[in-house]
């Protein structure tokens, strides 16, 4: 995991940073700092509000805008509509200070969790795919999908980089009824999964099916 810590307090930021020492760890003090070293290999962001050069309210809404890239609040502000805002703006959690390391490594963990391989969520810095409540964003935006569509993009991004041949996703995707499936039903999926989906990185694979190419994605991918 490669975790920002934004913190203005440097004996705070180096604390935090030696808590969570297994992980990588980039150090920002203010935000300006913070936008040199956030790009898509960031996994999750510990965030303070309070900052010298700006919010981190202001901050999160500007992430929130193209990407779900986890973030955590660490902040003085504990009052209930502090905690409200922070979370309707968008954060994960909201940890408030004085706190405990060993709290903050588990709330860290917990949203981490949430976005790991063989869960039922899949991230990337423009789609959140939520398996388990049917929730499908693209840049934010929801998007409707059939079951039959549901089940075929599950098994695509549960194997990136792997070609899937056609009898196999037919099987696996028309469970009950491979056998009586009209010969053009995946390509039909596969299309509209295109149409639904913007730039998915569906690839055909002449003669053998369908591959999805492989992408840098948050935990959960």
């Amino acid at each position: 995991m490669k975790i920002l810590i934004i913190e203005d307090d440097k004996a705070l930021n180096n604390g935090i940073a030696l808590s969570l020492g297994s992980d990588t760890i980039l150090q920002a003090f203010c935000l300006a700092d913070a936008r040199t070293l956030l790009d898509s290999s960031v996994d999750l962001i510990i965030l303070d509000i309070n900052l010298p050069d700006g919010s981190g309210l202001d901050f999160c809404r500007g992430i929130r805008q193209t990407s779900r890239l986890p973030i955590i609040f660490l902040t003085a502000n504990d009052m209930e509509i502090d905690i409200v805002t922070g979370l309707e703006t968008g954060a994960d959690d909201y940890i408030t200070k004085p706190f405990s390391l060993a709290v903050l490594r588990a709330r860290v963990n917990a949203v981490l969790r949430r976005r790991q391989p063989g869960s039922n969520v899949f991230c990337t810095d423009r789609y959140e795919f939520d398996f388990d409540n049917m929730k499908f964003l693209v840049d934010s935006t929801p998007v409707e999908l059939s079951k039959t569509e549901q089940r075929l993009l599950k098994i695509f991004v549960r194997n990136p980089g792997r070609t899937l041949p056609r009898e196999m996703l037919l099987d696996r995707v028309w469970t009950d009824n491979a056998e009586f499936v009209e010969e053009n039903a995946l390509s039909v999926a596969v299309k509209r999964l295109r149409q639904k989906i913007t730039d998915v990185p569906i690839r055909s694979v002449y003669g053998i099916g369908y591959v999805w190419e492989q992408q840098k994605g948050i935990p959960g991918s």
